[in-house]
């Protein structure tokens, strides 16, 4: 165990834990945020879905020391009254079902179209395949993700 200080939602954290926890049991057993979800625990599912840096990674299988010296932005950071154009596109289109999946997807969407703001349907379907939903809202995820790219 050591001290370890990570920068999350525009603020500064420290936790004594091994350097090599992943970052999401950080987020979820020290610091309370509870938004990402463990799914898979091997970086295939998407639910643990944050942004280092601007970058998605997958929380479950990044070490908390890689994140060391970076700007983590995780589902709770992305806006405070659940008003980002992603999360109101989210609510429009009736994605959640049970709702597991949903940060991670929101976290990648947001990823996409920060880098194509005007995606195709096949360039959302390829770009989220990497999350994987239980419910099978595949169709009002890309809905979705079609109505924030309109709203950016």
């Amino acid at each position: 165990m050591r001290s370890v200080t990570i920068n999350v939602n525009g603020q500064r954290k420290t936790v004594n834990v091994d350097p090599m926890t992943p970052v999401l049991w950080v987020l979820r057993a020290y610091l309370g945020l509870t938004g990402t979800k463990y799914g898979c625990g091997k970086a295939i599912c998407g639910s643990c879905t944050i942004h280092l840096n601007g970058t998605p990674i997958r929380a479950c299988v990044t070490p908390v020391s890689a994140c060391m010296g970076g700007e983590i932005t995780t589902i709770e950071g992305l806006s405070e009254n659940c008003d980002h154009p992603v999360q109101k596109a989210w609510i429009e289109a009736q994605v959640p079902q049970c709702g597991y999946c949903q940060s991670g997807q929101i976290m990648s969407a947001v990823s996409l179209l920060r880098n194509n703001a005007n995606p195709s349907r096949e360039e959302i379907k390829s770009y989220m395949s990497g999350n994987l939903c239980r419910c099978a809202a595949y169709m009002r995820i890309i809905k979705a993700v079609e109505i924030a790219a309109k709203e950016s």
